[in-house]
């Protein structure tokens, strides 16, 4: 094992534990996934994410292959579709967080609630159609659900969020489950008054500024 192939495993096994830390999964549930040369990292199945080590992080290759004692998670084939279809993507977040996952049950998309919106792409934050866990029909649902977006929910089921890379699918992971609350707490207070297209357009654009790289120059 390569220098940077085992601090690529030390980061998918960090991002998970946070994932936990932060309670956005309980359990083992939830599975976070980078992407390496050759193929992508993923968190095995059914390990809890504090008894992981590097040497149980399976690859898994593009022809869906995994080289490995440990096999990766059931829901493999959306990480290793979304990488196949975004390769701007070097990171995926999938949870079962509270917020997310009682809006997925109700299949209720995110509006545009709040202007924060515009750190997944826009609106709404779309939550994709039921199908059983770990097939090719989730996968799709995902895929379309993703279309123009960096995060969706899946009806059922929970949240996911991608990102550069696996501390930027986290950030954006959090941040899901943040505004899903917000949005929920909102209802409870008549519902919120939602922001217009050009109200998003005007955010986004505004992100590109207040958000970009931070290095002090």
């Amino acid at each position: 094992m390569s220098g940077a192939d085992l601090q690529a495993r030390r980061d998918l096994i960090g991002a998970a534990r946070l994932m936990a830390a932060r309670g956005l999964a309980a359990g083992t549930s939830g599975n976070v996934s980078l992407r390496v040369a050759g193929g992508i990292l993923i968190t095995p199945s059914a390990v809890p994410y504090e008894a992981l080590t590097p040497e149980m992080i399976p690859l898994l290759r593009e022809d869906g292959g995994y080289e490995g004692r440990f096999r990766p998670s059931s829901e493999w084939r959306f990480h290793l579709d979304i990488y196949l279809a975004r390769p701007e993507v070097g990171g995926v977040v999938h949870h079962h967080a509270p917020h997310c996952t009682a809006l997925a049950m109700a299949r209720r998309d995110i509006p545009a609630c709040h202007y924060m919106i515009a750190r997944f792409g826009g609106a709404p934050v779309r939550c994709a159609a039921y199908a059983l866990f770990g097939t090719a029909a989730l996968s799709a649902a995902v895929l379309k659900a993703l279309a123009g977006r960096t995060a969706c929910l899946m009806a059922n089921h929970g949240g996911l969020a991608v990102g550069r890379d696996v501390s930027a699918a986290l950030a954006a992971a959090s941040e899901l489950e943040t505004l899903a609350r917000q949005y929920l707490l909102s209802l409870q207070a008549g519902g919120p008054v939602l922001l217009s297209e050009q109200d998003i357009q005007e955010a986004i654009a505004q992100f590109a500024t207040a958000y970009r790289p931070n290095n002090g120059d």
